[in-house]
């Protein structure tokens, strides 16, 4: 492995990159490193440390094999026709054969009868056993690095990356043969525990190398948190819980004996709304302290006694990172669009595992495990392809937006204002009316604002420091994400798992297809119909323009459309573009 560097550069090359710092990232950088290819891992933060997993404990979907069949057809039938059979299957198999590995690698599973249950892990230990685990087998890794463009070579195949060191107020570049993408979601800097570090900059890079996403409809998951504390954001405690109106009064919710899902938001836009867990009996008040603990912390800390006083509670969006929207995956080995380029746990649409429906918990872990690995694999196999001189190509940056501005030359300006465009994105994307209750009106309203912030990351980004890069690039990235977000919502015309739309209450069979979105100037969406739902055979068609797209001149959205087709439908004559 080469290493040059300099006091304001740091020049390095491997065989695989993998960007990015939770399980998925890290089980990808040890399956690659296990086909003998040298790796290299950057993290935004510490990896052992930084991201949604480290944070606290979490379930795994890894039911033993007798109960496979149970749980792939509930995983399905929670998909509403849209989770594939194979993939969930092929997801539960992978799992379950892995987390014996996590025990031989120095992790503690709890014993039942002799024997381990591996049904959960605890965040910290998990990820410090997998950190210590990556140093065994020689995987070189770089913290506080966050990676803010990919490098692509002239056929167009993935090149490698570059970012920035925070500690050592340098840029960095690793050129490689293959890259995997495993760096989270985004979040929208909600504060949501853990999530501060997914602001959707996988996506952004993958998009501008030529790569493509998937269901980004679905990237509006909220989750219930105490208002007085608003980070932590585990739900299970809440399953005992009774609700009221600041006035005391019952709120109910309970439809079949089950709590309707959309109580808890709809009672939140009437007014403040309070929490007691006295439902727990004895037995639930001791799993919530230990097993939960993350969770009664807050209550602990603030000398509150959560089964007998009442406490306010709010939700948090998570956005996508219990979502589903992503990178589109193309191939089994959770290849890309782009040549040599892979996306592994919440970087990547989870679409195949659970449809629009929220994956969150055991079924993400489940999916960074299994993702992770098969991306490493896939990745490692492409370095090989290309042979000993794969880093001698030539490559060039393909960042954009927060990066360099196209109209830098042509029309100096000052640095665009990173914080203020962050908090307007937020403004659009964290109200429940605009992002959980979605309408035509609304959603056309926030393109039109996001539009707006999307024009001004296209100029002059600051660049004083390591950091003002980092937050120039975070804040395009975030904007990007909520531009995809809102598109694909808007062209998905049904209520369906995760997206709801008030216009459109009742889901409709005959939308039994997944959304294709990306573009950066020229935002496209396409529906890739599913043909098959065991082998996830999809046909694709082009897009036809709904209602609410009519209008777009009248209401002043500056959005470029672009309908695409394929190889086997007629071509569009045309694509609407304003002049």
């Amino acid at each position: 492995m080469l290493t040059t560097h300099s006091e304001n550069e740091l020049q390095l090359t491997a065989d695989v990159l993998v960007i990015g710092g939770g399980p998925a990232a890290a089980w990808a950088a040890w399956a690659a490193a296990s086909q003998g290819v040298k790796v290299i891992i950057v993290d935004k933060g510490f990896l052992g440390t930084s991201g949604a997993a480290a944070a606290s404990g979490n379930g795994i979907m890894a039911p033993s094999p007798e109960n496979w069949d149970k749980v792939v057809s509930e995983r399905y039938r929670v998909g509403k026709n849209l989770a594939n059979l194979r993939w969930i299957e092929r997801v539960i198999e992978k799992t379950w054969l892995s987390l014996p590995l996590v025990e031989d690698w120095g992790y503690r599973f709890p014993k039942e009868n002799g024997e381990s249950v591996r049904q959960s892990y605890y965040g910290p230990e998990y990820m410090r056993v997998l950190r210590k685990n990556l140093l065994r087998v020689g995987v070189q890794i770089l913290d506080q690095s966050p990676a803010l463009e990919l490098l692509l070579a002239n056929d167009g195949s993935v090149a490698g990356a570059r970012g920035v060191q925070r500690q050592h107020h340098r840029t960095y570049t690793v050129r490689a043969g293959a890259v995997v993408l495993a760096n989270g979601g985004c979040a929208f800097l909600s504060k949501a525990l853990g999530c501060n570090t997914n602001t959707g900059d996988g996506l952004l890079m993958a998009v501008e190398a030529g790569g493509e996403l998937s269901s980004m409809e679905a990237s509006n998951h909220y989750a219930i948190s105490t208002a007085f504390n608003a980070t932590v954001t585990r739900g299970v405690p809440f399953g005992w819980a009774s609700f009221s109106d600041e006035a005391g009064n019952d709120l109910g919710g309970y439809v079949n004996g089950r709590r309707d899902p959309s109580f808890l938001p709809n009672a939140l836009l009437k007014g403040p709304v309070y929490a007691r867990l006295d439902r727990a009996t004895p037995e639930v008040k001791a799993v919530i302290e230990k097993s939960h603990f993350i969770a009664y912390l807050p209550y602990k800390k603030a000398d509150i006694d959560p089964y007998t006083e009442r406490v306010p509670v709010t939700l948090v969006l998570e956005g996508t990172v219990r979502g589903r929207g992503g990178i589109r995956l193309t191939d089994d080995s959770c290849g890309t669009k782009v040549p040599g380029l892979y996306a592994a746990g919440d970087a990547a649409s989870r679409e195949f595992l659970a449809g629009l429906a929220s994956g969150g918990g055991g079924p993400n872990a489940a999916w960074a495990i299994s993702t992770g690995q098969w991306a490493g694999v896939g990745a490692a196999a492409f370095a090989k392809s290309l042979g000993a001189h794969a880093n001698e190509r030539v490559a060039h940056p393909t960042g954009q937006a927060g990066l360099r501005s196209p109209q830098a030359d042509k029309t100096p300006s000052s640095a665009f204002d990173s914080e203020a465009i962050v908090r307007g994105v937020q403004n659009e994307m964290f109200p429940l009316e605009k992002n959980h209750f979605r309408s035509e009106q609304q959603l056309l309203d926030s393109l039109s604002k996001l539009e707006k912030l999307w024009e001004q990351v296209q100029a002059n980004p600051k660049q004083d420091t390591v950091r003002d890069v980092e937050f120039s690039r975070r804040a395009a990235a975030l904007t990007a994400v909520a531009r995809w977000g809102y598109f694909s919502a808007l062209h998905r015309t049904e209520t369906r798992g995760e997206h709801i739309r008030v216009d459109y209450p009742e889901t409709d069979p005959n939308q039994r297809y997944y959304q294709a979105t990306g573009g950066l100037e020229r935002l496209w969406v396409r529906r890739d119909w599913i043909a098959d739902a065991m082998s996830g055979d999809k046909t694709q068609s082009v897009y036809t323009t709904p209602p609410a797209l009519r209008d777009l001149r009248k209401n002043k959205v500056p959005v470029i459309l672009e309908y695409l087709g394929s190889a086997d439908l007629p071509a569009p004559t045309k694509s609407l573009e304003w002049k």
